[in-house]
């Protein structure tokens, strides 16, 4: 039918995170699906949001998703970073402080424990205009140097300046 691959927005591995985002599945759903089209050769890619779980949450949110990605084969892995815009539901929620968006620095961090936990060999492409710091690696071989890349973005540049850069954003096209 000329289809060759899938960009699956799943956004998180994690349940309570995808609860939270009102996507309408499960992890075991995602777990399910995609093994379908592991068994029908078809290509598939997922992007994965920092930042989604709210403050707090990067680090749970990090680990289920890496074990979850880890059991299948996406042909890659996109990373975009949560940014608020009016008139969505986790902006209106931010507004009324039922959810606490993650700082800059706790994205990055998040984006640490998901490279970290990720076992399965792909690429991760982190360059996006969400994210502050374009990143791409192929994984495990550039796990390292990743991580340590991002630590340097924590250490050199301030809360503050990254907060700015993300308020400057008014769109992601």
């Amino acid at each position: 039918m000329g289809v060759n691959g899938l960009s699956i927005g799943t956004e998180s591995g994690d349940d309570d995170t995808l609860a939270l985002a009102g996507k309408g599945y499960t992890a075991d759903d995602i777990l399910k699906q995609c093994r379908k089209l592991d068994e029908a050769g078809i290509e598939y890619y997922f992007v994965y949001m920092t930042g989604l779980a709210g403050k707090g949450g990067g680090t749970r949110n990090a680990v289920n998703s890496a074990r979850l990605f880890s059991r299948l084969n996406p042909y890659f892995i996109s990373v975009d970073a949560l940014t608020l815009f009016p008139n969505t539901k986790l902006y209106d929620m931010a507004g009324r402080g039922s959810f606490i968006p993650a700082g800059e620095k706790e994205r990055l961090q998040e984006l640490q424990v998901f490279i970290q936990n990720l076992q399965i060999r792909t690429h991760l492409f982190a360059n996006s205009s969400s994210n502050f710091y374009p990143l791409s690696v192929y994984l495990p071989k550039e796990r390292k140097s990743a991580i340590s890349e991002l630590q340097y973005v924590m250490n050199h540049h301030s809360e503050e300046e990254m907060a700015a850069y993300r308020a400057g954003l008014k769109s992601l096209g």
